[in-house]
């Protein structure tokens, strides 16, 4: 991970940074756009470019980062990400091959070569990078709990360590380990589904009484109901969120992060989050 780009996304509304690497990154790589565009021979952007086709993982059930919208194609900040490596890469935006891509399943998509990589609110632990690389951090959230409005009793993680109350989240997510630490009885506590809309759905109907993942997920879902739900509390982990893809791939790895610190230099990053997930009230820069 570059330090500069921890820096950059901390400061990017500023653009003003140096980005000297510091370790992790072998050799200079190409990221100009089009359709001549010329890469390595072998290497994963020469197939990407040449083949002019490419398969992105993201959500497809996240207000601002990654929803599926009415054409049938996911919108949102994460997307917008990965569509700006794609054109790195010299394919048009048309050739992209959107595949929805849950946490539990992002590894497996990764290995199992369904996907080139993925965009999808991914954190950067060092659990997920025994079996993936990552490239970024493009943005740091953190953790945080969502409620419904007219609830006064659950006001951070440490409500949930008198066992009498169930929080949702998604199976093999990051958050649903960290609020682990956070309650009294696992089993009777933590409910699982496989998507964040689901637990929206169970906290609305009453069947749990809260949903816990990162702040910028939960804001979407605030900004599409406001009537009935608020955060509660502040953020209580860093999330940095990550771009995954095959672990011995160093130098696609390379690639995307080039491509990064070119958005973050030239402000197509910040238009990207101000069209999408910026629109949800969540900061720009991290917690």
């Amino acid at each position: 991970m570059r330090l500069t780009r921890v820096a950059a996304v901390a400061t990017a509304a500023a653009l003003t940074f140096g980005l000297a690497a510091c370790g992790g990154d072998d050799g200079a790589t190409d990221t100009g756009s089009g359709s001549n565009t010329s890469f390595a021979a072998g290497s994963t952007m020469e197939r990407l470019n040449k083949a002019q086709a490419v398969k992105v993982g993201t959500k497809f059930d996240q207000p601002g980062f990654g929803l599926k919208g009415l054409s049938g194609k996911p919108e949102g900040f994460d997307v917008e990400v990965a569509k700006n490596i794609v054109k790195a890469l010299g394919i048009p935006e048309d050739k992209i091959e959107w595949v929805e891509t849950p946490s539990k399943v992002r590894e497996d998509s990764i290995t199992n070569n369904n996907v080139d990589f993925v965009v999808a609110t991914y954190t950067i632990n060092d659990k997920r990078k025994e079996r993936i690389a990552f490239a970024g951090p493009y943005y740091e959230a953190g953790q945080n709990i969502m409620v419904k409005k007219d609830d006064t009793t659950i006001t951070g993680p440490d409500s949930f360590k008198d066992g009498t109350k169930k929080v949702c989240s998604v199976t093999g997510s990051t958050p649903a380990e960290e609020i682990k630490k956070h309650v009294k009885d696992v089993g009777s506590q933590l409910v699982l589904f496989d998507t964040y809309d689901k637990c929206r759905d169970a906290l609305k109907g009453g069947q749990v009484n809260a949903v816990t993942t990162d702040n910028v997920i939960l804001l979407g879902y605030i900004a599409k109901d406001e009537a009935s739900f608020k955060l509660a509390g502040d953020n209580f982990t860093k999330e940095p969120y990550g771009i995954g893809v095959k672990k011995e791939d160093t130098a696609f790895r390379t690639f995307i992060n080039d491509t990064l610190d070119k958005s973050f230099q030239d402000g197509s990053w910040k238009k990207a989050w101000d069209d999408t997930a910026g629109k949800f009230g969540a900061e720009l820069g991290a917690a």
